[in-house]
């Protein structure tokens, strides 16, 4: 079987006559074997912050002033002031004041008893309240539990949140250094690009040579050898033909179609002009011979 320490109570008097009054109503009570209580103290005084440390811990505070106006207005100012010190307050309504020279002791008796019962009373009808709010309490501390739970959780994901966020600042800071680095690169590539541009802008307005063997090339165009390559430098010094030059046994032009192209119109050419060439030599003797004279 479970023992339970008395229930403590304590009473605050006016003054040291009401100790004495009570303590001589209290030796005809035997409050321990009936109602498991005990009267730990009596306190007499009037000050509230006295009270307070008196009545610290106690489970009831019975309060038994007179029942005058000052000492109703003394019992309210000790109930608001000692309401949140204690476990329970009642007011003993004792029907006797300082100026009553005899005060029957069964009197005081069995309004303590009366006190202590409404205070008893008072407690049974909480405790319906205080099952509610003990309810209350384990499902706010479950309640709590969960939200703690939930708290870790979001703190956890918070912190992965940050070292996300960090490693992105970290990466952010290595691309901005690198496209610093790369635009500088950019801007240096423009000016070396610049700079040949104007180096070499005069190369690319000029017209490149090929050069390619006369005799080869004949042959490949019109599948037979060259026969006067005389008779070729002749033609095509007399027409001077633009962008083709021809000598020691070459032909260059911008290309090979270019080149190619001359070839068929110095070969048309003679075939027109063969005759008159060979006339023209034996006529005058290959010592007097000069191309010159296809001009007249």
């Amino acid at each position: 079987m479970e023992i339970r320490n008395p229930i403590d109570v304590r009473i605050i008097v006016e003054g040291a006559a009401d100790v004495e009054n009570v303590s001589r109503a209290l030796q005809n009570i035997a409050l321990g074997a009936e109602y498991h209580i005990t009267i730990s103290s009596i306190i007499p005084t009037t000050n509230t912050e006295i009270a307070k440390k008196a009545v610290n811990g106690a489970d009831i505070v019975l309060i038994a002033t007179d029942v005058d106006a000052p000492g109703r207005e003394l019992a309210e100012k000790f109930q608001k002031t000692l309401k949140r010190e204690v476990g329970h307050i009642e007011r003993m309504k004792l029907p006797f004041g300082h100026d009553v020279e005899y005060i029957d002791p069964n009197l005081i008796k069995m309004e303590i008893k009366n006190a202590i019962i409404r205070s008893g009373l008072t407690s049974i009808a909480n405790l319906s309240r205080y099952r509610d709010l003990k309810v209350k309490l384990q499902e706010s501390d479950e309640k709590n539990k969960r939200l703690e739970e939930k708290l870790t959780e979001i703190s956890s994901e918070k912190e992965k949140l940050n070292s996300i966020n960090h490693e992105m600042e970290s990466s952010q800071e290595r691309l901005e250094s690198k496209l610093n680095t790369l635009q500088n690169e950019l801007k240096l590539i423009k000016h070396r690009y610049a700079d040949l541009k104007n180096k070499y802008g005069v190369i690319a307005n000029k017209i490149f040579y090929e050069s390619f063997s006369l005799s080869e090339l004949w042959k490949e165009t019109f599948k037979e050898s060259v026969i006067e390559e005389e008779q070729i430098n002749f033609i095509t010094s007399e027409f001077k033909p633009d962008r083709i030059v021809l000598g020691q046994g070459f032909i260059a032009a911008p290309s090979k179609k270019d080149a190619v192209d001359w070839l068929k119109v110095i070969r048309t050419v003679l075939i027109f002009y063969d005759s008159k060439i060979e006339d023209l030599r034996e006529e005058i003797g290959d010592e007097k011979f000069s191309p010159n004279l296809l001009k007249e």
